[in-house]
């Protein structure tokens, strides 16, 4: 892969042009990089607007139609489905779990086989997801396991 960084004229807009015959996960991962260059995502606690840092978040969580967003100590809620925000975090670092709940690849402490196809992926603060077996073949293929 060829990197060519140009100086731009003033008062040009930055440009980012990738020049590819198909785009393959690498190039992907790297689209997906620089979509997320704003990480702060806002919530709601206590009658407040709380802005968290993506990396911050383990899972988000589809309960009743209310969406939560879960980090180490606390609990948030979001405005936001499921679905919208699975289109709007990024596909290297977020991943869709079950039908209810988007998980945080980074956050992953170990994975094991479950029953009828399924893994159970603990965090690493200790509470475990079940990944659906729908979901199992694309956890293999982000986390490169064979």
């Amino acid at each position: 892969m060829k990197i060519t960084i140009l100086t731009k004229e003033p008062g040009e807009e930055d440009e980012i042009i990738i020049k590819c015959d198909n785009l393959d996960p690498s190039i992907m991962n790297l689209l997906n990089n620089l979509k997320a260059t704003n990480t702060k995502m806002s919530f709601f606690k206590d009658n407040k607007i709380n802005l968290i840092e993506q990396k911050d978040i383990f899972y988000f969580e589809s309960v009743d139609d209310n969406v939560f967003a879960y980090t180490k100590d606390d609990v948030f809620e979001t405005k936001s489905k499921l679905y919208m925000l699975e289109e709007q975090l990024p596909k290297n670092t977020f991943f869709r779990a079950n039908k209810a709940v988007i998980l945080n690849l980074d956050k992953i402490k170990s994975l094991s086989p479950a029953f009828s196809g399924r893994f159970e992926a603990t965090l690493v603060n200790g509470y475990r997801v079940i990944i659906s077996r729908n979901y199992v073949a694309k956890l293999k293929e982000l986390l490169d396991i064979k």
